[in-house]
């Protein structure tokens, strides 16, 4: 018996030998009910697939759910009524404020939003296990901690307090938040992880031509200025602005959003697709086209070129917003299509009418954030801190409405027809120049919203909603609140997670 023992020892010692000798112990697995990814995290071309994977909820979220609330909800879009058709009220519900708790694309934006902030902490939770260069892991700090405070900017200004996870969930019992936190802890945490990515992220040119469309030092203090806009802090909003440097303007308007020119100068931030793979593809273009156009818009060749489209169609109100002139209009939007000699009346976004690959995918990307955005930021802190006529403000709404076509002869000089002498004039007329500049790029809800006019407006364009389409608009639709500026927290989530509900 001693002389099998000592075999049995002899062996366990040889195989821990062998395991050590290996740096692994098969007696020391982790638990099956501890979500671990141990045997992932161990490289640096590990943690860049990490970062990468963070990347790659925006995807998922902007082929839909980005657009669906950041502009369907507000006066820019609504939908193509499709009365053979009548499955998708769930997306008509966004657009005339008739939304519940229950309503999937709640879900959805919730799930794809909390799915990335997950990954970006699975990547700042091994990053510092991992042996790489501090450039490197720099680097991944800041691209995962600004596309974490992109997720709950988004979440804090749709749904007000929201759970703030920044651990990783490795237990069962992790999986359970704190509840909502309140809405000045969320903001606080935006900042610290945008100020901290500022610092640590490299310059737009600093990147590789093979690493373009990553975010960057100027991404984060162009998320951060518009942040501290939404507080109201035009001070420290115009110094994170004054940060976002080595872009320009494209000298056209309709250069910046072909696929030929994705990432230009002037790309700050955008979602990348590729339209040769699948998954990887975008689908706005068949979205965006009436329903009833058949391949007349989209140019596909393939079959089901109808479906799910009519969606995110330009509203009569941002059609009259254009001024006379305005090459914008005809880049972005069209107000019908014309089929065997027949002209349909159905507006529809011409913006992404580009990259078709193949049925189904295209290959352009969605803009988050353009230097014409930012200069209009620019324009507005200024404008806040004091109008001065003709001053810095003027200079930088009058580059954007130039490139617009838009400007008169005075002396042999172009001149923007910029004829306001007030503060609140030319409040008004940055609000305006944004609205038609960034329409369709998910920017008009929250403008919206920030500046305090969503009620009002948006009441007033659900009446004339309403008078253009009396039959088909529910009873109860565009009656906007204050409360109805928050969605409604998606019902699983209440239930799950124990969370309070938004007041309807």
């Amino acid at each position: 018996m001693k002389k099998y023992t000592k075999y049995i020892c002899l062996s366990l010692l040889g195989i821990s030998l062998s395991i050590s000798g290996c740096k692994k112990n098969l007696l020391e697995q982790p638990s099956e009910s501890e979500l671990n990814g141990a045997s992932w995290w161990r490289t640096e071309a590990d943690l860049k697939q990490g970062v990468v994977g963070a990347y790659r909820t925006l995807r998922d979220l902007g082929l839909l759910n980005y657009w669906m609330f950041g502009e369907m909800r507000s006066d820019n879009t609504t939908f193509q009524y499709n009365p053979p058709e009548r499955g998708q009220e769930n997306r008509e519900f966004v657009d005339q404020f008739q939304l519940n708790s229950t309503n999937t694309l709640l879900q959805g934006f919730w799930q794809q939003s909390y799915n990335g902030i997950a990954r970006c902490n699975d990547v700042l939770d091994h990053v510092d296990r991992i042996p790489m260069s501090d450039q490197a892991k720099n680097q991944a700090i800041g691209e995962v901690k600004t596309l974490r405070a992109f997720h709950y900017f988004n979440l804090v200004r749709q749904f007000g307090p929201v759970p703030l996870r920044l651990d990783v969930v490795k237990v069962p019992a992790d999986a359970q938040s704190k509840g909502r936190a309140p809405v000045e802890e969320i903001y606080t945490q935006i900042i610290a992880d945008l100020t901290d990515a500022a610092e640590k992220l490299p310059a737009v040119g600093d990147y590789a031509a093979a690493d373009k469309g990553r975010v960057t030092k100027g991404t984060a203090n162009a998320i951060l200025g518009e942040v501290y806009m939404t507080q109201k802090k035009f001070g420290d909003a115009l110094t994170a602005l004054r940060k976002v440097t080595g872009y320009t303007l494209m000298g056209t308007y309709a250069s910046i959003f072909t696929p030929t020119n994705k990432n230009n100068t002037e790309s700050v931030f955008e979602i990348q697709y590729l339209g040769s793979v699948p998954d990887l593809a975008s689908n706005f273009l068949y979205q965006f086209a009436p329903f009833n156009s058949g391949n007349v818009v989209t140019q596909d060749p393939g079959t089901n070129l109808n479906y799910n489209s009519g969606w995110n169609t330009p509203t009569a109100d941002l059609i009259a917003a254009y001024e006379p002139g305005d090459v914008r209009k005809d880049v972005s939007l069209a107000e019908g299509f014309t089929n065997g000699g027949t002209f349909t009346a159905a507006p529809y976004i011409k913006k992404y009418n580009y990259g078709f690959v193949q049925p189904g995918q295209t290959n352009v990307n969605f803009p988050i954030i353009r230097y014409a955005d930012v200069t209009l930021m620019i324009a507005e802190c200024l404008n806040e801190q004091g109008f001065v006529a003709n001053g810095e403000a003027f200079n930088l709404l009058n580059a954007l409405r130039l490139r617009a076509g838009l400007g008169a002869k005075t002396s042999g000089n172009p001149i923007p027809a910029l004829n306001v002498t007030s503060q609140q004039a030319f409040r008004e007329a940055i609000y305006h120049e944004r609205q038609v500049e960034l329409a369709f790029e998910n920017h008009r809800w929250y403008d919206l919203v920030r500046t305090g006019t969503a009620v009002a407006v948006m009441n007033a364009h659900g009446q004339r909603e309403i008078a253009l389409k009396p039959t088909t608009i529910p009873a109860g639709s565009y009656q906007v609140t204050e409360n109805k500026l928050l969605l409604q927290i998606p019902q699983r989530e209440v239930n799950l997670d124990n969370l309070s509900q938004n007041p309807l």
